[in-house]
């Protein structure tokens, strides 16, 4: 009994030895080994293997599948490339404002982006939750008809006296029938108009270009001809007179909180979907003034 388990146990040893050779004596691949490492490029030991186990000549060995795919998404690869440099070509073309300060800017952008989201925003949104939203349109239709002077004042400096004789009838009839500017019967009852008419666009209607892009703390957006502007613009606005300096940056900071609740959104669109906030901001600004500036914007 001992002799035939032992020899039983030999014929198995041969039988299992037999199966894992071949007659030159080289190991049969594992069905591990016949798995490509990658999905790119399927060459070498590997493919040769698969192939054969697919019938295809050895001749086409370099012509697998993987390597046609891989050689496709090359090619769309490239497409894609000189796509994108196309893009590029056409983006340089594209009219924008010089920015000479930018690594300054963008550091005030940055300040200025922190300030709207952790203070601006935040105030913004309770004060919207306190005041109805009519109420706070009310506040922003006075805040404008005490600007009529500035508007006044730069569309007789554009030779514009249509648009003066407007402005002086509209500031009448909302500074009285409207309540101090807090309705706007003016534009309801009698179609006139608010006047567009700033420093930085009658500067511009001169001739001055914006010269360079300005990221103020807290002012935001602007250029070297808009901060012209924005300091002529002051010097227009009776407030500055008759106001002390702390109580008229106090009515400034509630006007701008009043705004922001009734924009709520428009800045995060703007910013969020792009892929440089900066770059869409500067662009923006741009824009707006130039559109302004020919006398576009409504």
């Amino acid at each position: 009994m001992k002799h035939f388990v032992l020899f039983f146990a030999v014929f198995i040893t041969l039988l299992f030895y037999t199966n894992c050779y071949s007659a030159d004596s080289s190991p049969i691949p594992s069905s591990r080994s016949m798995q490509p490492e990658s999905s790119i490029g399927q060459t070498g030991y590997t493919s040769h293997y698969l192939i054969l186990a697919n019938g295809m000549p050895p001749s086409e060995t370099s012509e697998t599948q993987s390597a046609k795919e891989k050689r496709e998404r090359d090619k769309a690869r490239k497409e894609a490339i000189e796509l994108l440099e196309d893009d590029y070509e056409i983006d340089e073309d594209i009219e924008t404002i010089s920015d000479p300060l930018e690594p300054v800017n963008r550091a005030m952008f940055k300040f200025n982006d922190k300030l709207y989201f952790w203070v601006l925003k935040p105030v913004s949104r309770g004060y919207r939750f306190v005041l109805p939203e009519a109420a706070r349109i009310r506040i922003r239709q006075f805040f404008s008809n005490a600007a009529t002077p500035i508007r006044l004042i730069n569309c007789t400096f554009q030779g514009k006296m249509k648009g003066v004789a407007i402005e002086a009838t509209r500031f009448t009839i909302n500074s009285t029938i409207g309540i101090a500017g807090l309705f706007n019967p003016a534009q309801s009852l009698f179609h006139l108009k608010e006047q567009e008419a700033e420093l930085d666009q009658t500067l511009c209607l001169y001739g001055m270009g914006p010269i360079m892009y300005i990221n103020w703390p807290l002012l935001g957006a602007s250029s070297l001809r808009g901060t012209i502007g924005f300091i002529g613009d002051t010097a227009c606005d009776p407030a500055t007179y008759l106001l002390s300096p702390l109580i008229k940056i106090g009515i400034a900071t509630y006007d701008e909180v009043n705004e922001t609740s009734l924009t709520i959104g428009d800045y995060e669109a703007l910013t969020e979907a792009a892929l440089d906030p900066y770059i869409a901001v500067r662009n923006a600004y741009f824009q707006n003034r130039e559109e302004k500036c020919k006398g576009k914007s409504q």
